[in-house]
């Protein structure tokens, strides 16, 4: 198998827990996930299949849609229902146009400063791990890009928040600065990742169905986790070339120039992703060089 699940994860799991799910069907391949949920998330969680393990960085920087609920007056260490919530009777109840004016200012590229209950590595464990072991651990800032932040309902003390953003966001800190803000406290209390990139809720499969056969109907084509990069169309020829790891001059589309460094898919006729491919100078010569290869044996 070559290719993406799209998984619904439910509350209560790791993302890890569904990984070993479709890992332990699959052995000795691997698998491996695109954008970690915490546990007390659910939504879509894409696992990379097989040599498509290799792939997830790419849909990693897919642009990612989620739908939270956060409830003002409250606060908590973690920021969410995980640890004891805090009571603040003389918080300010916000009205709807100091919210919406906030929002709009936290869209575009702005800092924030994810939680210590996050899931981001920090020397090699996650960050919520040392935390629950008693370390005092200190995130720093980072920039995040917040493409749409939109209010979808709003009845005090609870606001559901509709969110587009780039890699590396984390909505908990996200909907912690909106009540901020407006000098408020508030908890989120649920969270649902609909989308990552051309990957959407609707079309996802629940966990469980993933523990019944056969795996591989829910496998989608790897092109579909590299469809925002760059294309290039081999022919025979070419992906002949590119499947003994050498370089070819071609056109992408969009058009790219090799001499930026940047990387494209490379798909050979019968619509297969065969490399991911990077542009590069050796010898005077600037072309495109396979980075890394998923070619099929095919005589020349």
């Amino acid at each position: 198998m070559f290719g993406f699940i799209n998984c619904n994860k439910p509350a209560g799991m790791t993302s890890r827990d569904v990984v070993n799910i479709v890992a332990n069907r699959i052995r000795p391949h691997k698998a491996g996930h695109a954008g970690t949920l915490d546990p007390l998330a659910e939504g879509v969680l894409v696992i990379g299949v097989g040599r498509a393990s290799r792939l997830v960085e790419y849909v990693q920087e897919c642009e990612k849609q989620y739908r939270a609920t956060f409830r003002f007056g409250v606060s908590s260490a973690s920021g969410d229902l995980e640890q004891p919530l805090v009571e603040h009777p003389s918080d300010p109840q916000p009205c709807i146009s100091a919210l919406e004016k906030s929002a709009a200012a936290l869209t575009g590229e702005i800092e924030q400063v994810p939680s210590a209950f996050s899931a981001i590595w920090v020397d090699g464990k996650r960050a919520y791990e040392r935390v629950r072991r008693g370390e005092k651990v200190e995130i720093p800032k980072r920039r995040v890009m917040i493409h749409s932040l939109r209010i979808l309902r709003y009845e005090y003390p609870l606001i559901e928040l509709d969110i587009v953003c780039g890699s590396g966001t984390y909505v908990r800190s996200l909907g912690i600065d909106l009540a901020k803000s407006v000098s408020a406290n508030a908890v989120m209390t649920h969270l649902r990742r609909t989308r990552i990139g051309p990957f959407r809720i609707e079309d996802a499969v629940a966990a469980e169905r993933l523990k019944v056969p056969p795996l591989d109907r829910f496998v989608e084509p790897a092109t579909k986790g590299v469809e925002h990069l760059p294309v290039m169309r081999l022919d025979r020829e070419q992906a002949w070339r590119i499947g003994n790891g050498l370089s070819v001059q071609m056109e992408t589309t969009p058009p790219l120039d090799p001499a930026s460094g940047k990387i494209a898919a490379a798909i050979a006729a019968d619509g297969s992703l065969r490399a991911i491919v990077r542009g590069k100078t050796k010898a005077g010569n600037t072309a495109w060089y396979p980075e890394k290869g998923f070619s099929v044996n095919q005589p020349r």
